[in-house]
């Protein structure tokens, strides 16, 4: 059994607890005049709750002007058993979780995180994604023994057009905070962002990046390989700090930029472009996402929830030629997609 505090359970649901109330009503002062999110708390009948937070405005044939488009920023905090086909799954990312494929049993699990996606209706305000998680297994036969536990994360930046400035500030900050708690952890954890957020079958990165870390617990990590005692947390106390660390920075790594970008002056052409790449969201997330298609198999799942990720509308054309000019702004930003790039030293 490996090293755990039992009340890790119990503080990391506050924790997110809290965390969502702060960035909700950081977004809500921001836009004082706009609705309200609406706060929806669902029980799971297979064990656990959530409380959702969801923005969007009625559909009307007059143009809405607040800042936000769509947003959610959603928790949950479940346990039930996981089925030998799902301890399959998700056996290929977590090495740490036990798996006998001749075992029909089922395994306790408790789960809890944030998942938050913000959709802003400027094409100059970039979308923003974010998600901090724990999860833990334990033993079928006395559920008082812990097989595995781990935490992952991150945050990511996803602009219609680039600019320079907005990038360096979002990374600059997520390093800062990694950086209080291993030196090895930005450039781990960066890389890994840039590969988890690809689009394979479009050859570019949904986004700019900014930090993905997974499977973190007191065992060697794949994405950390040789990292000392000094440049990474090891227990499950200095990897929680970690993990409330990344999650503090979310407010202080995007709010200024949407600040800056909310009230731009754009076009009907910026307009589309934002909603070609907003297509390109929804087929990452449907067809790539591994948190999605873990949500979509869990037994109970709260589709509304899942599915809030998406943007609110999007735009699919055929050989469109958008970006192709070279030099234009959206072409800057395919160029960036199609390499990334280091945004700080």
């Amino acid at each position: 059994m490996t090293s755990y505090s039992e009340s890790m359970r119990d503080r990391f649901a506050e924790y997110v607890k809290t965390l969502q109330n702060n960035i909700v009503t950081a977004l809500e002062n921001l836009d004082p005049n706009a609705p309200p999110f609406l706060r929806d708390r669902w029980e799971r009948p297979e064990g656990g709750y959530g409380i959702s937070s969801v923005f969007s405005i009625p559909f009307s044939s007059t143009p809405a002007t607040t800042i936000l488009e769509k947003a959610g920023v959603n928790i949950s905090v479940i346990h039930g058993s996981l089925p030998p086909a799902a301890v399959k799954q998700m056996r290929a990312d977590h090495e740490s979780l036990p798996y006998d494929p001749e075992s029909p049993v089922n395994l306790p699990f408790f789960a809890a995180g944030l998942s938050l996606v913000i959709h802003p209706r400027n094409p100059h305000a970039p979308t923003v994604h974010a998600n901090y998680r724990y999860f833990e297994v334990r033993d079928p036969a006395d559920e008082s023994k812990v097989l595995a536990w781990w935490f992952g994360g991150g945050s990511d930046l996803t602009p219609s057009y680039l600019y320079e400035d907005d990038a360096r500030q979002f990374h600059t900050t997520l390093k800062t905070a990694c950086d209080a708690h291993g030196a090895a952890l930005y450039t781990g954890f960066k890389t890994w962002c840039d590969e988890y957020f690809f689009i394979p079958h479009r050859g570019e990165a949904r986004g700019i990046g900014g930090l993905f870390f997974d499977d973190l617990c007191d065992a060697p990590h794949k994405r950390l390989p040789g990292a000392a005692l000094a440049d990474r947390p090891w227990t499950s106390e200095t990897i929680f700090a970690f993990v409330r660390a990344a999650g503090d920075a979310f407010l202080p790594s995007y709010l200024p930029i949407l600040q800056r970008r909310a009230h731009a002056p754009s076009t009907d052409a910026q307009r589309r472009w934002q909603l070609l790449r907003r297509g390109r969201y929804v087929e990452f997330n449907l067809v790539h996402d591994r948190g999605t298609k873990f949500g979509l198999m869990t037994p109970g799942a709260r589709i509304e929830s899942i599915l809030m990720s998406l943007p609110e509308t999007a735009r699919w054309e055929y050989r469109s030629e958008v970006g192709s000019e070279a030099g234009s702004d959206e072409g800057k930003l395919l160029e960036v997609l199609r390499k990334p790039r280091a945004w700080v030293v």
